[in-house]
């Protein structure tokens, strides 16, 4: 199954439920997606709330998906337009195989406004508050001194491949929204990692992985040691000295 056909099943099976909007965000929508690698960020808006219901048949919708292959990459959080304008609201969301609650945050917002794929349905700029310019900075901050500079002082996370990748390519991101006021692709992030002081080491590895064709061989334990320490004594700092410059 190709992504089209996955999205074109998913947005059938979504059409009982009248959805007013389905948005891609993330790599589909800011063209760095990779087919088998890359997740499908998704939002759907439905025209009701979300009741016990409309819950169990969502989640029966995306267990019936499971058997695609694809299908694990594929999240989604559903809104109403009831409550599409608080940020820090959090909605029913299908990710990584379960339910859960999550907000949709000002940078999936404004991803949203500046170049988010309409699916099915109306445009974000028809429906979803705009961003401002203050509201984005502030969870951008708040994002590198509450969750990415705490998570650096947990050792064990750092031999896994996603919080290297997320861990420098979401502080590259912070970085370039808040000195130059805008959003850039995780493509674009690796490209400034080397500028910004980034280990090249990690960096050319988060590059082999993400983006060669086949995906490297596993690593042994001592790169994987060597890695997160190198990914650690540099972050931590980093991170220290954005939030000091712009928080």
């Amino acid at each position: 199954m190709t992504t089209a056909s996955l999205l074109t099943g998913f947005l059938d099976a979504l059409k009982p439920l009248r959805p007013r909007a389905v948005w891609a965000h993330g790599s589909l929508a800011g063209g760095d997606y990779q087919e088998g690698r890359s997740d499908l960020d998704l939002i759907a808006v439905l025209p009701a709330p979300v009741d016990l219901g409309t819950a169990r048949r969502l989640v029966v919708l995306h267990r019936r998906l499971r058997k695609e292959p694809l299908a694990a990459k594929l999240h989604c959080s559903y809104l109403t337009p009831a409550t599409l304008g608080d940020p820090d609201r959090s909605h029913l969301t299908w990710a990584h195989g379960r339910v859960t609650r999550r907000p949709v945050t000002p940078v999936t917002r404004r991803e949203l406004h500046d170049f988010g794929r309409v699916l099915h349905g109306e445009p974000p700029a028809g429906l979803l508050p705009p961003v401002p310019d203050g509201q984005l900075a502030g969870f951008v901050v708040r994002d590198q001194r509450s969750f990415w500079r705490p998570a650096v002082g947990k050792a064990r996370l750092w031999r896994q491949d996603v919080w290297v990748d997320l861990g420098l390519l979401t502080f590259a991101r912070a970085t370039v929204t808040l000195r130059d006021g805008r959003l850039i692709s995780k493509r674009e992030a690796l490209a400034e990692l080397p500028a910004l002081g980034a280990p090249a080491e990690v960096v050319e590895d988060i590059a082999r992985r993400r983006y060669e064709a086949p995906a490297p061989a596993p690593v042994t334990a001592d790169w994987l040691a060597r890695r997160a320490g190198l990914t650690r004594a540099y972050l931590g700092p980093a991170i220290d000295a954005l939030v000091t410059t712009y928080g």
